[in-house]
């Protein structure tokens, strides 16, 4: 069942950035105090590494217990291990070598020179094996019950690594797929479908600038996920649009909250 997307429009991409790794940073310390661990799913791009960026600058974040944090991805460029262009190396970058993680909790996506060397369907189905060895019996299904997935968006709508009308999209059955032909480059990537980002107990959707205004535009309006694929992304209790104001600029003020920071 999808939950009613909400909004919350900052003034600029900065004042996003640290908002949201404040809510964060309060998500995962309530899941750790309730359930004794959390589990999170980062993404890529200016947005999700820019959060990342402001969380390790927040003070905060030593309030979380961070050997009770599992970190999956979205989605991953399927590229060589420590590859710039792979999200997992722009994420240990902006925050996870500067915090005391448990090596074990933290769920990077295969890279092209791993295991599976070049076959991205096998290197897609051996997380899925993961995602489903980490679900318990409460998750009720082949991936855990995520704390929080964030998403960026792209300007065309795409959320992970599933864009407008491509296979992965269409997807029901599987949890994680190999993208082929991805028509942003690299073109071969592994990403989460949109039944694996359901099982999140919140769903947050990043944009910041005009380039993305368009797609928010388009998402929040009532398109379908095959030819908008940020409108089939929620979660089970809460789906989180986070806009800068460039980014809300095209949205009808009916959709705006009544009151934004």
């Amino acid at each position: 069942m999808s939950t009613a997307p909400q909004l919350v429009v900052h003034r600029d991409k900065e004042l996003m950035a640290q908002a949201a790794a404040a809510r964060l940073i309060t998500r995962i310390v309530d899941a750790q105090a309730s359930r004794g661990s959390a589990s999170v799913v980062l993404t890529g791009g200016r947005n999700g590494n820019g959060l990342l960026a402001a969380l390790a600058a927040a003070p905060a974040r030593d309030a979380i217990d961070w050997s009770r944090l599992d970190l999956w991805w979205g989605d991953e460029r399927f590229l060589p291990e420590g590859d710039p262009e792979r999200n997992v190396t722009q994420a240990r970058e902006a925050l996870l070598d500067s915090v005391p993680l448990d090596p074990k909790r933290v769920h990077a996506m295969p890279a092209s020179d791993g295991p599976y060397g070049t076959d991205v369907d096998a290197a897609a189905a051996a997380y899925a094996e993961e995602l489903a060895a980490a679900a318990g019996p409460e998750n009720h299904g082949p991936v855990p019950t995520f704390d929080v997935l964030m998403l960026g968006v792209g300007p065309d709508t795409h959320v992970a690594s599933l864009f407008p009308e491509l296979p992965a999209v269409r997807e029901t059955d599987r949890t994680v797929v190999g993208v082929h032909g991805a028509p942003k480059p690299p073109p071969t990537r592994v990403t989460l479908t949109l039944p694996a980002i359901r099982a999140a107990r919140e769903v947050w959707l990043l944009a910041a600038g005009e380039d993305k205004a368009g797609a928010a535009a388009i998402a929040l309006s009532g398109a379908g996920e095959i030819q908008a694929p940020a409108a089939g992304a929620y979660g089970r209790s809460r789906t989180l649009w986070l806009l800068d104001g460039a980014a809300a600029s095209q949205l009808p003020r009916s959709l705006y909250p009544p009151a934004s920071a």
